[in-house]
């Protein structure tokens, strides 16, 4: 049973409240800052969303403050293309999204909110003779760990996705596909507001067009921080946002390895559905899906250089549409209607940065780079529990800022859906 209490409405109060001029119901109840909070979490995406909700509704700390520049679900969360799955190349790295998967199959139910997830099945396509012994490391990784994988055939593909070509006249043809039944999509806003209502709904406060502008720090330790709307004492930060990780980690005086890199995408005109799984092509720098309105959505390998520019370019453009022809020459005739972007804060070793950090009580989730979205419910639940037991569990260890001092890097690049 949801822990979450929402009001109840009849198609009849549904549709008198729609003609009415009264206002809806909000979701969750505005409050003023208060001068002092038990933890302080910067992001309110679904990051810092998800850690609210789990240190609430597990471990029952609810005296919690989510701290966003602009509104909820602005940043990385809003400009994704809303993809899970869990098949990593790593053990640690499948395991871990294994986990969030989990989480994202009874998310509705838990926050009594439709998320709108999708499991139509991920297939990752192997254009080369290496790239298909790769996908079968991925696969035997991925079985180990108990998650549902394996690698098919150009036959077999076709039955799945009618439209690919897997003849021999493309540039790369098919030679074989990483086959993962799990993936799918989901509604990355649903996500965000289900997340933000069920935290406010514990006791959580969300400060939206609030801009942390320092934390304060003494003898080592986190005592506070300073926002555009006044101070607040506190002993616990918890930084959860994309593209200024490094900044805001910056306020505390901690270093971290990450550069930040825009990740474009764009969405085309709505037409019948036709495609049932997301297709993804490393050697072409491309992935798509279909959404529930039948708007194809495709994405490519980030930027190749460092910038917080969230604006289109013709270029992506023009090598987009190269590419996804390439594959499935029947949707030529189909209009793109938009492309934006996002910002992807890549670490070394393109894995995340998790945990407690040399600034005592100031703590970490981020450099996620292109698999944010997909570890949102995973990362808040394994943060949570750190907070409340005063260490990073066995998911999160791998992932410790500490692992570029000591050597033990994740190497997770080969489980990108494209190149980085």
């Amino acid at each position: 049973m949801s822990d979450v209490k929402r009001p109840r409405y009849s198609a009849w109060k549904l549709l008198t409240q729609g003609f009415s001029k009264k206002p809806w119901p909000k979701v969750w109840e505005h409050h003023e800052l208060q001068s002092s909070y038990d933890v302080v979490i910067i992001g309110g995406g679904v990051h810092g969303l998800a850690t609210a909700y789990y240190l609430a509704r597990n471990h029952g700390i609810t005296n919690v403050a989510v701290l966003e520049k602009f509104y909820i679900g602005s940043g990385g969360s809003g400009r994704n293309t809303a993809i899970v799955r869990s098949n990593y190349l790593t053990p640690e790295g499948s395991r871990f999204y294994d986990r969030s998967v989990k989480l994202y199959e009874h998310l509705a139910q838990d926050l009594n909110f439709n998320v709108m997830f999708e499991q139509r099945g991920h297939m990752t396509l192997a254009h080369s003779d290496s790239s298909l012994r790769t996908m079968r490391w991925r696969a035997e990784v991925n079985k180990l760990e108990g998650i549902n994988s394996e690698v098919i055939t150009p036959s077999e593909i076709k039955k799945l996705a009618p439209f690919l070509d897997i003849t021999d006249h493309p540039r790369y043809p098919i030679h074989g596909a990483l086959w993962h039944p799990p993936g799918g999509i989901i509604r990355h806003d649903a996500v965000v507001w289900g997340y933000a209502r069920a935290a406010a709904a514990l006791g959580t406060h969300i400060h939206q067009d609030t801009e942390l502008t320092a934390i304060d720090v003494d003898s080592g330790r986190v005592i506070g921080v300073q926002t555009s709307r006044g101070p607040i004492a506190t002993r616990v930060v918890i930084n959860c946002t994309a593209g200024w990780a490094s900044l805001i980690s910056a306020m505390a005086g901690v270093t971290l390895p990450i550069t930040t890199r825009p990740l474009q995408a764009a969405v085309t005109e709505p037409v019948k559905k036709f495609l049932h799984p997301v297709i993804v092509s490393g050697s072409l720098h491309t992935y798509v899906s279909q959404t529930s309105r039948g708007e194809l959505v495709f994405g490519a390998s980030v930027d190749p250089f460092a910038s917080y520019s969230t604006r289109g370019s013709l270029e992506f453009t023009t090598g987009l549409a190269t590419h996804v022809l390439e594959l499935m020459p029947a949707i030529s005739n189909m209009r793109l209607l938009r492309q934006w972007a996002g910002l992807c804060d890549m670490t070394p070793d393109f894995g995340p940065i998790i945990g407690p950090t040399p600034a005592d009580g100031f703590y970490v989730d981020v450099g996620w780079g292109t698999y944010g979205f997909k570890a949102g419910p995973v990362a808040g639940e394994s943060v949570a529990d750190m907070i409340a037991n005063g260490q990073p569990g066995r998911l999160i260890e791998p992932f410790g800022l500490d692992r570029f001092e000591k050597g033990t890097l994740t190497a997770e690049k080969g489980a990108a859906a494209v190149g980085h």
